[in-house]
């Protein structure tokens, strides 16, 4: 009996002697942190790798501790972007609104033509009471069963929500309740926005059947314009791309390539005539770079112009929301209903959205980046021709460089540290696996990397950031708006990182015959103005009165 007493003794020491040793090979050795200076750039002596070594792992014990605590992705971090530089004075009074819509419209004899007309035209068929926006909703809710499986741009019908609505809307506008041009008129949204008891995947396998049952601020806000959500577009997945995990969207122009992404099905379902208008998303080139290559126009609008409130977080700094339409006026429609400061959304700002039309351009200063336009870049010829088309509406240019002394590139790693943390739970658990694409530069691998991004370096990188902020606005005080190649140098990134708002208009054709596109810049919360050079760009060329001819 002693020696069975003993020997279970024994055992048991044994077996703690196994997991102690197990534990220690969990700990950090000063050659791990001698092989960790090599990648932050430091060099320390062996004594003081010795004197660190149990901080160091005392805070991977913390680390430990923040991995078991579970995180949903709409919980934002404590810190929150504000893009208003120190000494910028923002315009607080709030003007009426004065919209250059049509006097008349008549309902076109052929109905297929309804696909292509703007917003502004829908809106005053409908005020006028030439159409019901039942019979308008029912037109695109035809068009998208049609025509979405061809280009691959539609996640989830709505036609329950969307005739509800529409009911609604024309009971209200027949009791002489009109809740102004948005009423009645359907759009689609990027399925990265939640509305209950509907799937929100945000394009990805591992989210294909998830719902959240909360309404997204912009759906609100849109609900209470009086438009109609006729449903959920595709998005590449967790918002890069044009790949989610049913396909590939598609350009209208051009089956064989994808629209871009990732706002993907947005750009591509507005310009194939299946919705008036849709919602998108910019991190980093989201709406600017689908809404070119389908042939839209894509407003991108300042960080904490529109709340985020109920979409997917990829980056809670450089994250925006805005709308994907057929013109520039149309896209000023739809900012003024989803604008707002939003409690759900500490990023966003009490700053009122204004615009009033002008007769001519020549009261506003307006530049454009002689540098980009001279380098060897894609629309080289389109945009040459559009400075032309400016100068020809009587607008003196002016030339304009961008800071060229601050590394924006590397300051890319502030969107890679944040993403990683938004979908840290999706890395650990392996299910980035299930994402379509694997390749180094998509997100499984971006995220992994991005965890070897020291916390020390992004607090740095964002204080670069504020330089940034500053020497970019200083720019504004001089112009109005600046003209740019779209994809041109590395102003995207830049204006996405200092939160500036950016519109892109088509601007003609590439060689393929796909949409090109051009790129105004505009001061912080000054998206009036942009919005009204750039209607009277379209009205002097009529480029975004071109359609795909597949689905005309």
């Amino acid at each position: 009996m002693k020696k069975n007493v003993l020997f279970l003794m024994l055992l048991a020491l044994a077996v703690l002697s196994c997991k102690e040793s197990e534990k220690q090979v969990d700990q950090l050795k000063t050659r791990d942190i001698k092989v960790a200076e090599k990648l932050f750039g430091l060099e320390f002596s062996n004594a003081e790798r010795d004197s660190m070594l149990n901080s160091v792992n005392q805070n991977l014990e913390s680390f430990n501790a923040i991995h078991e605590f579970s995180l949903e992705n709409m919980i934002p971090p404590a810190l929150v972007f504000n893009p208003i530089p120190i000494g910028f004075q923002p315009d607080l009074e709030s003007r009426p609104l004065d919209w250059p819509l049509p006097e008349e419209v008549t309902l076109p004899e052929n109905r297929n033509e309804l696909a292509f007309c703007s917003v502004a035209e829908l809106s005053v068929l409908i005020r006028t009471g030439k159409i019901s926006s039942v019979e308008l909703t029912r037109f695109f809710l035809d068009r998208l069963e049609k025509y979405s499986d061809t280009l691959e741009c539609l996640v989830t019908l709505t036609p329950g929500v969307a005739l509800e609505q529409a009911r609604q809307a024309d009971e209200e506008i027949s009791n002489g309740v009109y809740r102004g041009p948005l009423h009645g008129i359907p759009y689609g949204i990027k399925d990265l926005f939640a509305y209950p008891g509907y799937p929100t995947s945000w394009g990805a396998m591992p989210f294909k059947e998830q719902v959240i049952d909360d309404k997204a601020t912009v759906i609100r806000k849109l609900e209470e314009a009086g438009a109609i959500m006729l449903g959920k577009l595709t998005l590449g997945a967790l918002a890069m791309g044009d790949v989610w995990y049913g396909g590939k969207t598609r350009n209208p122009w051009n089956l064989e390539e994808g629209s871009s992404g990732s706002s993907a099905g947005s750009a591509a379902a507005t310009a194939a005539g299946l919705v008036p208008f849709a919602i998108g998303t910019e991190t980093w080139g989201s709406i600017v770079s689908p809404s070119t290559r389908c042939g839209v126009t894509g407003l991108r609008p300042t960080f904490g112009r529109v709340s985020r409130a109920g979409g997917m977080a990829l980056s809670w700094s450089m994250d925006k929301a805005g709308p994907i339409c057929r013109s520039a006026l149309d896209c000023g429609l739809v900012l003024q209903a989803i604008t707002g400061e939003d409690p759900a959304d500490p990023g966003t700002l009490d700053i009122p959205f204004n615009y009033a039309p002008l007769k001519h351009l020549n009261t506003l200063k307006i530049a454009y980046l002689d540098y980009l336009f001279d380098s060897e870049q894609g629309n080289r010829e389109n945009d040459s021709l559009t400075l032309e088309i400016f100068k020809e509406m009587g607008i003196e240019l002016q030339t304009v460089s961008l800071p060229d002394d601050i590394p924006v590139d590397a300051l890319s790693l502030i969107l890679n540290v944040e993403a990683a943390a938004a979908f840290d739970e999706l890395t650990r658990s392996k299910q980035d696996d299930l994402l379509v694409r694997q390749g180094r530069n998509a997100w499984p691998n971006n995220f992994r990397q991005a965890r070897m991004i020291p916390a020390v370096e992004y607090i740095q990188a964002n204080r670069i950031r504020s330089l940034l902020i500053s020497q970019v606005n200083s720019l504004f005080q001089d112009y109005d708006v600046i003209i740019a190649p779209t994809f041109g140098g590395d102003q995207m990134l830049m204006t996405n990182l200092t939160g500036h708002p950016s519109l892109v208009m088509p601007n003609g054709f590439n060689e393929k015959g796909s949409p090109a596109s051009i790129c105004l810049l505009g001061n912080l919360f000054d998206e009036g103005t942009l919005i009204e050079v750039a209607r009277h760009y379209q009205l002097a060329t009529g480029f975004e009165d071109k359609h795909p001819p597949l689905f005309q």
